[in-house]
């Protein structure tokens, strides 16, 4: 395996931001969700053993993880989990490692898989059948608050209206596009 270099780490940085930049402003990718997954945590491995060589322009800087200050932050009732980038069975158990002491509760897990697609994680939270509040995933136990910004979106009820009527407390964890 050849050395990486400094050289070799910035050329792997424009590259990853060229596709970025095709998939999301364009919306014409150049290589599959799962090609772009694997150049993003070669990137980060790289940005992991060596932090002095990490450059502002690094797709790895992107805000998305740690809540923002100009939002409230919001401790989610449980957790939102993110599978991260699992791409064989061995990362899917180490994921079911990780949160596994939170599984325990449950007398049964079920887990479902639907084909990748990239939006933001929300957790809508209705109290009454009325929306209460929205938040984004954040670090997956404090995310935003972005309840004005979902009720932009027609799609979501602001009151839910069901026969038998909504439990006192509903959330619904998912993806904004």
């Amino acid at each position: 395996m050849a050395k990486i270099t400094q050289q070799i780490y910035l050329e792997l940085v424009e590259t990853v931001s060229q596709y970025g930049f095709q998939y999301y402003v364009e919306d014409k990718p150049a290589i599959s969700d799962a090609q772009y997954d694997q150049l993003y945590q070669n990137l980060i491995n790289i940005e992991q053993q060596n932090p002095e060589w990490i450059s502002i322009d690094s797709p790895s800087q992107r805000v998305g993880y740690e809540p923002l200050s100009q939002f409230d932050s919001v401790k989610h009732a449980s957790p939102m989990y993110s599978l991260d980038n699992a791409f064989n069975d061995e990362e899917l158990n180490y994921f079911l490692t990780r949160i596994e002491p939170d599984l325990k509760r449950q007398d049964k897990l079920e887990i479902s898989a639907e084909p990748k697609m990239d939006g933001l994680a929300i957790n809508i939270r209705y109290e009454n059948g009325v929306l209460e509040q929205a938040t984004t995933r954040g670090d997956g136990k404090i995310g935003e608050d972005v309840t004005d910004n979902i009720k932009t979106i027609r799609s979501v009820p602001l009151k839910l209206v069901s026969s038998p009527p909504p439990p006192q407390t509903l959330q619904k964890k998912g993806e904004v596009f």
